[in-house]
């Protein structure tokens, strides 16, 4: 009676010590996929945020490149789901690019109009008034405007150039 609760008792540890063994292994199989599931979740912000504006990538990509260093199995798995790198390729690199490209040249094209007017409308006070106040008032104008078009390309030159090295990075990575 002994001998067989002995034997129950082995085989129930031998059992049990299997099935521990196999919910670790399961474990192990199932934590890479996990890893991956979490980097998809983590860069679907980022990869919206980079759509909506194209400087958004110059916070996103380091992070993704420190992803791609600390997770290289998950995220070669990932490149191969998205049949390219993960989550930011050289080609959505170079069509944030021409985005931003776009909106300045659209900014520009608004902000010479927008200038046109105010030049204007103070040179017909200029007009009737050719004191030296109202002619302050031109060139202020003037000043403005070149001011705000500076401080605006010295922001769009910056982040060009940032984009344009982000994608020559990948070429080379």
């Amino acid at each position: 009676m002994i001998l067989i609760a002995s034997v129950i008792v082995a085989a129930a540890i031998v059992w049990g010590g299997f099935s521990i063994a196999r919910e670790i292994a399961l474990a192990r199989e199932s934590a890479p996929r996990g890893r991956a599931l979490q980097l998809l979740e983590l860069f679907t912000r980022g990869i919206a945020a980079a759509d909506a504006d194209p400087r958004a990538l110059l916070v996103w990509q380091p992070i993704a490149q420190a992803a791609r260093r600390l997770f290289p199995d998950e995220c070669t798995a990932l490149d191969r789901a998205a049949q390219s790198a993960f989550p930011f390729s050289r080609d959505q690199i170079q069509t944030a690019h021409a985005k931003w490209t776009a909106d300045w040249l659209a900014w520009e094209r608004s902000h010479d109009a927008e200038y046109k007017l105010k030049a204007a409308a103070v040179e017909q006070g200029l007009a009737t008034d050719a004191s030296a106040v109202a002619r302050a008032r031109v060139d202020a104008v003037e000043r403005e405007k070149l001011e705000r078009y500076q401080r605006r390309y010295e922001d769009y030159i910056r982040v060009a150039k940032a984009l344009q090295a982000l994608a020559q990075n990948l070429e080379s990575a």
